[in-house]
């Protein structure tokens, strides 16, 4: 597909593609989003029962909930995670110039959080809180199947302020990546808010995650006024958009967005994914690249790869494909961040 330039006048500003190497900006995309260290275990069925958890799902606990979780599994492989923060890590590994935004404490897990995310290349200079709520985790059981359930503990992350951001690092970004999960948190929201305006002011993009269906049925009507509003390009997983706009079909979830963002990228595991643009339609395979192990991260490197194709000013196709072989990698690991070269899989099978 062909580049658009941004005055192209037969064209709605909605379906605008503008160029994304204005000379002036230094980072491809910065990011805000839960700083979260991931704690990977493998876990049965039976675990999940005992403990009254819902497989595949996401679930908010508190501080003495998580601690009870972590006292009762095996070990565990832990690693910054946060789903904005593996994107931002994705499109470092990549070769892009990332910077990721949100809160730690200074424990050490928010030691272990702030030193994985820059070894891989991302810039990441949010101070420390020196009190509060410690660094937020999360853990993550895999069960057999590769199936994972979340018990996400938010802490330190939820504080982050508006007056915590680094706007000039906003205006030095083509393009300003969110994430659902920060709509659980008033604070976070805000700080969400004020970084969108910035960055559209600075003449950049807005993309969003959708992050979870049960993170949309909590707050549906203000995610459809952000996608209709505020959002340039979205990524949402099958579940995510039907919830979205309640319906059991995908189809028609595909075409109820379709035109209310100027990119929709939805992502359908083992059917690969679905690239809309006004009224185009990119369908792009998987790449099955292995054994499936762990899905843990597998919609953070979709969006890594379908960014950093993105703020290169490559089509909508390959920018997919980019994102389809990103997931396709990490899936055959345990844990979200790729533990091979990116940049070697996108030279070895997109040249």
């Amino acid at each position: 597909m062909a580049r658009f330039s941004p005055t192209a006048p037969h064209l709605p500003r909605s379906l605008l593609l503008p160029r994304m190497t204005l000379p002036t900006k230094t980072l491809d995309v910065v990011g805000i989003g839960n700083a979260i260290v991931d704690v990977l275990v493998q876990a049965d069925d039976a675990f999940l029962a005992d403990h009254g958890l819902s497989k595949g799902t996401m679930a908010l606990v508190d501080e003495a909930q998580a601690e009870r979780l972590y006292a009762s599994v095996g070990p565990g492989l832990e690693t910054s995670g946060g789903s904005a923060a593996n994107t931002l890590a994705g499109i470092a590994q990549l070769g892009g110039r990332a910077a990721f935004i949100g809160r730690v404490r200074n424990d050490q897990l928010g030691g272990i959080f702030s030193h994985d995310i820059r070894a891989v290349g991302a810039q990441f200079d949010t101070p420390a809180a020196n009190d509060g709520p410690s660094t937020a985790r999360c853990l993550i059981l895999v069960t057999p199947d590769a199936q994972r359930t979340m018990c996400t503990y938010l802490g330190a992350s939820v504080n982050l302020e508006p007056e915590d951001l680094d706007l000039d690092l906003v205006r030095q970004a083509h393009l300003l990546y969110l994430e659902g999960y920060l709509w659980d948190s008033e604070a976070a929201k805000r700080a969400f808010i004020a970084a969108a305006e910035v960055m559209r002011s600075s003449g950049g993009q807005v993309a969003l995650s959708l992050s979870d269906a049960f993170c949309v049925d909590r707050h549906r009507d203000s995610f459809q006024e952000l996608v209709d509003g505020h959002v340039d390009v979205l990524f949402a997983n099958e579940s995510e958009i039907c919830s979205l706009y309640q319906t059991d079909s995908f189809d028609a979830a595909a075409e109820q967005v379709r035109g209310r963002c100027r990119v929709a990228a939805l992502t359908r595991s083992e059917q690969g994914s679905l690239v809309l643009h006004g009224d185009e339609a990119f369908p792009i395979a998987p790449f099955r690249l292995g054994e499936l192990v762990d899905t843990t991260g597998a919609g953070d490197l979709y969006a890594a790869g379908f960014l950093y194709g993105y703020t290169r000013g490559e089509d909508l196709a390959r920018c997919g494909r980019l994102g389809s072989l990103c997931a396709g990698q990490v899936v055959t690991q345990l844990g979200p961040r790729p533990h091979s070269s990116l940049k070697e899989l996108v030279a070895a099978h997109l040249g």
